[in-house]
């Protein structure tokens, strides 16, 4: 947490942060929140915001407040976790440093309060009690299905970026920091969205016992820089192919030299025939991105036992079968050389991946055991598969391969997985 700064500076205050305030007329017209979807939560997070608003508004912008004023909203995410939730998880086996983080704010620098080995529940309240120290629970979505102020209240100051959308956490020096731009206090039912590298502090008020809030952290690693490092040594393997300029050596010793105004001229010439490449690129090579997101994503919300998600239904699609994807949000299409080989001939396959089989109670744990999963294909399938994605339904014999045998193996391939469903 940034150092606590005195009222100082020249600065001009900007107004409040922009806020969406809800009127209730009776208990039963309150909303609830919606798991059907990852849009329809989005959408029941920030009522009555909608989401097109948001994003085109807000997102990567401003700060938004939307406060629901009066008691009958205070409980809006009040059933998704409690302090007290606490002392049932503690008995279920939570550890200092890779669950629980005890800390508290000392001159301004963060002090971690950790002890070693399990946490128990009565030494987590009495350094929440004695010591007013900040639990921070990390990755809760292991153990409950939640998405934020949920108990108590907290006081908060928000402050002018000095890196707009900053990649990384820092401490800004108090004469950087300035004066709040926006001050305010979040009850429960209340929801704060800033966007990242927005500096900010939160302190509980006088008074009250406690507060509790979840913090939701998003696109830390999908920015457009991000999706060059991940396309472009696909790029550059497949021009080297083509290209014999891409292949010479660079000049001896050139690693060992200082100056590199000529090295960095013919790297621009080098770039300028990669823009010219991707312009007619189709098919992008992912490195990492795309599997990366899909391997350590929550598998979809459900109700019950989540057999959909592990048995594949009852009638398994034939020729004549019309099918459709199911669980599209949570599949992925990327391209990539053969894993299987490892010659200079590599060829380019279709790799299919999903999270229907990921483990929540792994999730975002950084286990070295994660794994992916999902199939893999010829790259003479990427038509066909496009049409499976692309629309509602289709019929098995209007996939566009060659021979029969070839629509029904990549049709039972998916519908194995639990990707596809007969209609």
């Amino acid at each position: 947490m940034p150092k606590k700064v005195k009222s100082a500076g020249d600065g001009k205050e900007e107004g409040p942060v922009p806020r969406k305030q809800m009127k209730v007329e009776a208990a039963g017209d309150l909303s609830t929140l919606n798991f059907d979807s990852p849009s329809d939560l989005l959408e029941s997070l920030i009522s009555p915001v909608k989401a097109e608003t948001f994003f085109k508004e807000f997102w990567e912008q401003k700060p938004l407040l939307i406060q629901r004023d009066g008691s009958a909203w205070a409980a809006y995410y009040q059933s998704l976790f409690r302090f007290s939730d606490l002392k049932n998880l503690c008995s279920r086996g939570l550890y200092y440093g890779r669950d629980i983080n005890v800390c508290r704010c000392v001159s301004g620098k963060k002090k971690v309060l950790n002890k070693d080995g399990r946490v128990h529940f009565l030494q987590l309240r009495k350094d929440f009690d004695q010591k007013r120290a900040t639990i921070q629970f990390h990755q809760p979505q292991r153990f409950k299905v939640f998405i934020l102020q949920l108990e108590g209240e907290k006081h908060w100051r928000l402050y002018h970026p000095t890196v707009p959308l900053a990649r990384e956490y820092s401490l800004e020096p108090e004469d950087r920091i300035g004066r709040p731009t926006h001050e305010f206090i979040l009850k429960p039912g209340d929801l704060l969205y800033f966007p990242r590298g927005t500096i900010h502090q939160a302190d509980t008020p006088p008074g009250l016992a406690h507060s509790t809030h979840v913090t939701i952290s998003t696109y830390q690693n999908n920015s457009w820089g991000d999706f060059l490092l991940d396309t472009i040594p696909g790029l550059v393997l497949d021009t080297a192919k083509e290209d014999m300029a891409f292949r010479a050596g660079i000049p001896r010793q050139l690693l060992l030299q200082v100056e590199t105004t000529s090295v960095a001229t013919r790297l621009s010439g080098f770039l300028r025939t990669l823009a010219d490449r991707l312009e007619g690129t189709k098919e992008l090579l992912s490195a990492d991105m795309k599997k990366d997101f899909i391997t350590n994503r929550l598998p979809p919300y459900y109700v019950g036992d989540g057999a959909e998600l592990s048995m594949p239904g009852k009638e398994s699609p034939k020729l004549d079968s019309i099918v459709r994807l199911q669980f599209k949000d949570y599949v992925v299409i990327t391209v990539g050389p053969d894993q299987d080989r490892s010659d200079e001939a590599q060829e380019k396959m279709i790799y299919v991946y999903h999270s229907l089989k990921n483990r929540r109670e792994t999730h975002m744990m950084g286990n070295e055991d994660t794994e992916s999963h999902g199939l893999r294909f010829p790259l003479s399938h990427m038509d066909a598969l496009k049409q499976i994605w692309n629309s509602s339904a289709i019929s098995v014999k209007d996939l566009k391969l060659n021979t029969n045998e070839e629509k029904e193996r990549l049709v039972l391939s998916l519908w194995t997985e639990c990707l596809i469903q007969v209609v």
